[in-house]
């Protein structure tokens, strides 16, 4: 085993991986409410790890592809996390981790630029929230009542609200396999 630093592409393609997964909304839930335990954090570091080390173990002309790396964020998230994605927001977190490696020619300007998004995120929180409103399979065209006497209104999808702008996002659901579900609008298919 060699002592040596690891090269500056390494080095930079690792500190843009760790923005991008930093930045990624739902991975950023997953480790704010510790749905990974108390290890969550830990966990986000090992992913991105792994990441750089499949890019830095495959040859220039087989470097993983977009595909493989969404595959194993997914298979991350929902075995560690317990969250089943099913928005797109994992294609395009590959999308970005890809593009970023290039071959191995990291740009200093591109890992800048992922490390300031970074920076934005962190000062946006995420928190969980109950949702207002009829759910999918509730649907009446009587007006919905602002209370919830008996506090049964627990089949709703609680809400992701980003409060530097106030606006919700649908929070993960749980299945009944126990597993977090991510959903990006009305979707709800798998």
């Amino acid at each position: 085993m060699s002592d040596a630093p690891p090269p500056a592409a390494t080095v930079l393609f690792a500190r843009g991986v760790i923005a991008i997964l930093n930045a990624w909304p739902v991975l950023r839930l997953a480790v704010e409410q510790a749905w990974g335990g108390a290890e969550s954090a830990a966990k986000r570091r090992w992913l991105a790890g792994e990441i750089v080390d499949a890019f830095e173990s495959a040859s220039a002309a087989h470097s993983p592809d977009a595909p493989y790396v969404e595959e194993m964020l997914l298979q991350v998230l929902q075995d560690e996390f317990e969250v089943v994605v099913d928005d797109d927001s994992s294609a395009d977190v590959a999308k970005q981790i890809v593009q970023l490696w290039a071959g191995g020619d990291v740009q200093q300007s591109a890992v800048d630029a992922l490390e300031a998004a970074e920076q934005r995120a962190r000062g946006k929180r995420v928190v969980a929230q109950q949702g207002v409103g009829n759910s999918d399979d509730e649907w009446d065209d009587t007006d919905d009542e602002s209370g919830d006497e008996d506090g049964d209104d627990q089949d709703e999808a609680p809400q992701l609200v980003d409060r530097s702008t106030e606006r919700q996002r649908e929070e993960p659901e749980v299945d009944d396999e126990g597993f977090t579900v991510v959903k990006r609008g009305n979707r709800s298919a798998r």
